[in-house]
């Protein structure tokens, strides 16, 4: 049976909103038949929003005007309707529409966050393009501005706590509220490996506890939703005016986090504290995100600050950051993973596990990926793999998630820049196998373009901030650590395996060399190598976890490459170039060079010693395209020129054959420049010059290389002076092969 049908969706006019233009709206169709829709109330001015859905709009809207905060907030509305949509698809749509508005930036919405729930029903992948229709109409009639892209990968939405959580993260919020109202415990753990959504969870909470419900309505409310809104009723009872706080460790995520509160209405970014601003007031409850990486008196550089925080507490050294979260607030809710403690600051289980064990805390467990696109078995498999507990010796081949292992450090990089300039927020990670030379922070020897990492020619800095990294400028072309990325969300991570770790063929373990490791307070005082072995294994494990729809591997040591490929799949290089064998070439007359970049320069030469031929790969062009005696082919990575040439793309050059070059793309040679894409030395851009003629003859007084992309941060390189008589064009571009 074919369940296929046609879907579409219709966006109104906007009506005004007001008691005046209820007739007019009661005749828009979906209005008049009583039809599941979806509405939209705003007030372009004031640039507020509203979204909800109904199947008996004209009561529903009656109580909107007849609500003075939204009659007097919006001035406008606009209907969404289909004569495919039910009820299920439009809760479904409202959801989505609140978790993306509210991101898009246009608007700030006045929903709550309560009862926002994937929503599974009948047919739903038929309807899974229809949002998409959706939001085209939305910017079409000009109400939003950023495709849903865009918006996904935004900070806001990542962490918004508009975001629709699943039944398991919903069911511990219904169990959370009532454990705070009802029962005696103090203390809720909420427990699950990295990716389970732990940190929408906590922004969802403390979003709906601080919630004006005062007048919701819930005549169309679903049995969750009344028990939730009763749930949340009874706790404001109880906690009137409660002071709630946000705690998060690490630096760099709660700045993050800082930046989303303060565009969400009812929250502020004060909210987000570090475990020492508890001592500022007593809570009525803390939440407690990342709470494995809570800090005890051990390796860490402000120990005089910690030292005088536990002694408020009548506490010596042994006191923690954990003591002064239960000493300081009369309710905890702790997100905890002890697999992702990575240091030995962080607190050990232990001091969990004796709160665990109180008869009155609550443990709570969440058990879906919400993270990875590989699902719970990503996670399981990357447990094994680097316990080297996997039996099964067969590649992991899962059918949503992209996993491979690179060779080589030059390729892994090549495509991940592909990937970025798709998809966004790809970024390097790595272990901390390298000193830290370009430190910004340094206060002796500060050298802001030291090269930190070289690996096969690649040379890498370290990340240049430790506040909310991933969303920095140029963050791409640097290297983060475990401390700017653990809690944070990449569409595809490049896993660096440093030179502290490597593979014992002979005993099949992972070995670590503690010298390689430049972590100074990650293994200060750490005698026991197995120790420092379990922390690296976690940072690595963590970092794995980052991506949603992929992660890239690459090893620095060969053996444990080698181990990675027995269970993984290796990166080969395709291409939709058809290369020929070299017994079938006649040069220059059915096929043409492939060049490395980097060897162009000297290739020609090299070339017109016929013995050099077969050194080459040699590529058949299209039937267009007749073979000549300058041509040759290179690929081009990079988002310099992504104007005129997409990363990745394989192009057919031209020996460069003298005279005007102006506007031309060209590539050269030049020992003066510094290019973001191809390092030193080499480059391709638009050429342009600035001649100086007189009666008799001409020169150039200036060429400036221009880049020809959608990425402003990269600039003209201008050459003058001597610098021009230095400038070697290697060769014209002709076009980009799409075979």
């Amino acid at each position: 049976m074919n369940l296929s049908f046609e879907l579409s969706v219709e966006v109104s006019e906007r009506y005004d909103f007001n008691k005046k233009s209820l007739d007019k709206i009661n005749e828009n169709p979906w209005v008049k038949n009583q039809w599941p829709l979806v509405y939209f109330i705003q007030n372009e001015g004031k640039r507020v929003a509203y979204v909800g859905e109904s199947t008996n709009f004209s009561n529903r809207i009656k109580n909107h005007l007849a609500n003075p905060k939204k009659a007097n907030a919006f001035n406008q509305i606009s209907i969404i309707g289909s004569d495919k949509f039910n009820k299920s698809a439009t809760l479904d749509i409202e959801s989505k529409l609140i978790q993306y508005i509210s991101s898009e930036g246009t608007y700030e919405l006045h929903n709550g966050n309560h009862g926002l729930i994937n929503h599974n029903y009948y047919q739903q992948d038929l309807y899974k393009n229809l949002f998409k229709d959706i939001w085209g109409k939305l910017i079409e009639n000009k109400i939003v501005s950023k495709s849903l892209e865009e918006i996904e990968n935004t900070e806001l939405f990542k962490y918004s706590p508009y975001k629709s959580l699943n039944e398991d993260q919903y069911n511990s919020v219904l169990e959370i509220i009532e454990a705070l109202t009802k029962k005696k415990s103090s203390k809720i753990f909420i427990k699950g490996s990295a990716g389970t959504g732990k940190t929408i969870l906590a922004t969802y909470l403390i979003k709906l506890l601080g919630s004006d419900i005062s007048d919701t309505n819930m005549d169309d409310f679903s049995d969750n939703e009344i028990q939730e809104i009763n749930l949340l009723r009874a706790y404001k009872i109880k906690y009137p005016k409660a002071e709630i706080g946000f705690v998060v460790a690490m630096s760099s995520l709660r700045k993050t986090l800082q930046n989303v509160f303060r565009k969400i209405p009812e929250l502020k970014s004060s909210m987000i504290i570090s475990p020492s601003d508890t001592f500022r007031k007593k809570y009525d409850l803390l939440i407690i995100d990342e709470a494995h990486r809570l800090r005890q008196y051990k390796n860490i550089g402000w120990m005089g600050v910690f030292k005088k925080n536990n002694q408020k507490l009548g506490l010596d050294n042994t006191g923690t950051e954990l003591d002064w979260i239960i000493a300081n607030s009369t309710n905890q809710i702790f997100f905890y993973d002890s697999a992702q403690s990575v240091k030995p600051s962080d607190i050990p289980s232990s001091h969990f596990d004796k709160l665990l064990n109180e008869p009155n805390t609550i443990e709570i467990e969440l058990k879906s990926q919400m993270r990875s696109n590989g699902g719970n078995d990503y996670i399981t498999f990357v447990d094994d793999l680097l316990n080297i507990k996997r039996e099964n010796k067969s590649f992991y081949t899962p059918e949503k998630y992209d996993i491979v292992v690179f060779d080589s450090m030059k390729d892994m990089y090549e495509q991940l820049s592909i990937k970025e300039e798709k998809y966004g927020l790809c970024r390097l990670v790595a272990g901390y196998s390298w000193p830290w030379l370009s430190d910004p922070k340094k206060k002796t020897d500060q050298d802001l373009n030291a090269i930190d990492i070289a690996i096969d020619g690649v040379e890498l800095q370290w990340n240049k901030t430790d506040k909310d990294w991933i969303n920095s400028e140029d963050s791409f072309r640097q290297v983060g650590c475990i401390h700017t990325t653990q809690g944070y969300d990449l569409n595809y991570t490049g896993v660096i395996f440093g030179e502290e770790i490597s593979f014992n063929k002979s005993t099949r373990v992972i070995e670590i060399d503690k010298a390689k490791y430049f972590d100074k307070n990650g293994k200060r005082g750490l005698d026991n190598i197995e120790e420092l072995k379990a922390y690296i294994i976690n940072i690595y494990k963590t970092i794995m976890f980052r991506g949603i729809k992929g992660v890239y591997i690459y090893a620095c040591d060969k053996d444990l490459r080698e181990y990675f490929k027995e269970h993984i799949s290796s990166y080969k290089s395709e291409s939709k170039l058809r290369t020929l064998p070299f017994i079938d070439v006649k040069p220059f007359v059915n096929a043409v060079p492939i060049f490395d970049i980097y060897a162009a320069a000297g290739g020609f030469s090299e070339l017109q010693i016929q013995t050099e031929y077969e050194n080459y790969d040699w590529v058949e062009l299209p039937i267009n395209i007749s073979a000549r005696k300058d041509y040759f082919v290179c690929q081009i990575i990079g988002e310099s020129m992504n104007k005129k040439i997409e990363n990745g793309s394989w192009c057919l050059f031209k020996k460069d054959p003298g005279g005007s070059r102006e506007g031309k793309i060209v590539l050269v040679e030049h020992y003066n420049i510094q290019d973001a894409d191809f390092g030193s030395g080499l480059t391709i851009k638009s050429y342009h010059s600035v001649k100086s003629i007189s009666e008799e003859s001409w020169s150039h007084k200036s060429i400036t290389l221009k880049p020809l992309s959608f990425d402003s941060t990269f600039e003209d390189i201008v050459l003058d002076g001597n610098e021009i008589s230095e400038l070697k064009v290697i060769g014209e571009f002709v076009t980009i092969l799409d075979i």
